[in-house]
């Protein structure tokens, strides 16, 4: 598939985006954290452009139902796109032959757990149909188109049920009950944000997590997202 038109300020952004217009926290200086990759796909699906996304299982003791980018941490020897292309593979049967990677994005430090994630930016020139690849690990993979992302009525905030600091949010997935919180979806507003594509929403309706994705944590203020749906 050739690449489309609608691709060319991405293209452009990764060579003007700076860590500081994605995210409050740089790597520290002189700090060896743990190396992680995820894979920023960009496709071309029925309904526009979409970016594809991963929801972990929701029988795992860390992050229970988060909703990311396929990505893990680098192999010794491996370079975050082949640690991006890999983990696509591996969680959602990306084949990476049919993907054009188009760049890097600035690494960007997660402090809790003292990684750095590097964002590898690229296009889906070979679209196939994709599901979880490891059950154990992934819930379900979802093609997002991004007019949905920019939609008002799926915008949400949620609280951090440990720090209580608050993120953007999405809904996500064919019924929209799916929550895409934190690292990624402050990713997604913010580069979308730089390429003009989507605005700041600081007054969408705050969302409390589901169960599923707390793990037996304190639960967070705010509505289930069944609920605010069904006010809606």
């Amino acid at each position: 598939m050739t690449r489309p038109h609608w691709l060319d300020p991405v293209v452009a952004a990764l060579d003007e985006i700076t860590w500081r217009d994605l995210t409050v926290f740089g790597v520290p200086s002189g700090a060896t954290p743990r190396r992680s990759a995820v894979l920023m796909l960009f496709g071309e699906g029925a309904s526009g452009p979409d970016l594809l996304l991963t929801e972990r299982a929701h029988t795992m003791r860390s992050h229970p139902g988060q909703v990311s980018f396929p990505g893990g941490r680098l192999d010794p020897g491996e370079t975050a796109v082949e640690a991006a292309l890999r983990e696509a593979e591996e969680e959602a049967g990306v084949a990476p032959d049919g993907v054009d990677v188009l760049g890097e994005l600035p690494e960007l430090y997660l402090p809790p757990s003292d990684n750095a994630v590097t964002p590898i930016v690229a296009w889906w020139e070979a679209p196939h149909d994709v599901e979880p690849a490891s059950v154990d690990e992934v819930h379900a993979v979802y093609r997002v188109p991004i007019s949905e992302l920019r939609d008002p009525a799926h915008r949400i905030i949620v609280r951090s049920p440990r720090q209580g600091w608050v993120t953007p949010g999405f809904l996500i997935g064919p019924d929209k009950d799916v929550i895409l919180w934190g690292f990624t979806a402050g990713v997604v507003q913010r580069f979308l944000g730089f390429l003009g594509w989507i605005d700041d929403m600081p007054d969408a309706p705050e969302v409390e997590l589901p169960a599923y994705m707390l793990g037996g944590r304190e639960r967070a203020g705010g509505r289930d997202v069944k609920e605010w749906l069904e006010d809606s």
